[in-house]
C-alpha cells in the first residue's frame, strides 16, 4: 500500500540531521506496516498530480497556521477535498487535523487560552491516551459529517473522524520526547510561556501511547484498502 504523506512543514534545521525531517518521522512510526511511502513537500509548493497517485494520504505538522495566507494552502485544501470525494484513507496531523477540518467547512484559530506542549492525556473511544502536544490552534468549529472521536480538557476536538475515510489527531504520535525537547530549546523560549516549558520538561521521561496510536493509524490504512 502506498502512502502519500503531504509534508506541510520541516523539522528546525538544527534537529533534522538528527531526529529526521516530519514526513521521516512518520515513516518511521508507520514501519512494520508492508507501507511505501512518497513525500510531496506542498510546503514548497510539490504536489501530486492527483488524488489518484497514493492509496491513502497523510498531511504533517508545520509550524504554520491554516488560516494563514500562503499560496500552497489553497491547492492543499483543493486537494483534502479531492482525496474525500476519492474516497481515499487520508490522516491528518496537528496541522493536518487543522487544515483538513478548515477544507472541509470547519473553522481554525488561535485558542483564546493559549499552548499546549508536551506529554498531554486524551480520552479516545473511552480510554486515556498520552501523546505530545505541540500547538496554539485548534479546530473550533467542526464541518458538517466530523464527529469527535477524542478529546481533553483542553482540546474538546482534538480527534475527529469524517465516515470511513478520514481520521485526524490534533497531538504528535510521530513526536519523541528528545523531539519535544529539543522545540522546546528551539522554538519554544520567548514563544510559549515560561511555565509550560518548564512543565513539559519535566514530563518528558513518562511513557506515551505512541506505538498503539501508530498500529491504530495503520490498521485506519488497511481497514480502508481492504473495503
Amino acid at each position: 500500500m502506498k502512502i502519500g504523506i503531504l509534508r506541510a512543514g520541516h523539522s528546525p534545521d538544527g534537529m533534522i540531521e538528527a531526529m529526521g525531517n516530519y514526513d521521516e518521522m512518520f515513516v518511521t512510526l508507520l514501519a512494520g506496516n508492508d507501507f511505501t511511502f512518497q513525500t510531496y513537500s506542498v510546503v514548497d509548493g510539490e504536489f501530486p498530480a492527483s488524488a489518484q497517485e497514493a492509496d491513502g494520504w497523510l498531511i504533517t505538522g508545520s509550524k504554520h497556521g491554516a488560516y494563514e495566507d500562503h499560496a500552497w494552502i489553497p491547492p492543499l485544501e483543493n486537494l483534502i477535498r479531492d482525496i474525500n470525494s476519492a474516497d481515499k484513507p487520508l490522516i491528518g496531523v496537528c496541522f493536518g487535523h487543522q487544515i483538513i477540518a478548515q477544507a472541509l467547512g470547519g473553522k481554525v484559530e488561535k485558542f483564546k487560552d493559549g499552548w499546549s506542549v508536551g506529554r498531554t492525556e486524551y480520552t479516545l473511544d473511552g480510554k486515556t491516551v498520552a501523546l505530545n502536544a505541540w500547538h496554539q490552534d485548534q479546530v473550533t468549529q467542526l464541518p458538517t459529517g466530523a464527529r469527535v472521536v477524542g478529546s481533553s480538557d483542553f482540546c474538546a476536538n482534538a480527534m475527529l473522524a469524517y465516515g470511513d475515510n478520514i481520521w485526524t489527531v490534533q497531538p504528535h504520535p510521530e513526536f519523541s520526547p528528545e523531539f519535544v525537547d529539543g522545540l522546546i530549546k528551539s522554538r519554544g523560549i520567548g514563544v510559549v510561556p515560561d511555565a509550560q516549558l518548564a512543565d513539559a520538561s519535566t514530563k518528558l521521561d513518562q511513557p506515551l501511547d505512541r506505538t498503539d496510536i501508530a498500529a491504530h493509524m495503520a490498521q485506519f490504512f488497511k481497514s480502508k484498502a481492504r473495503a
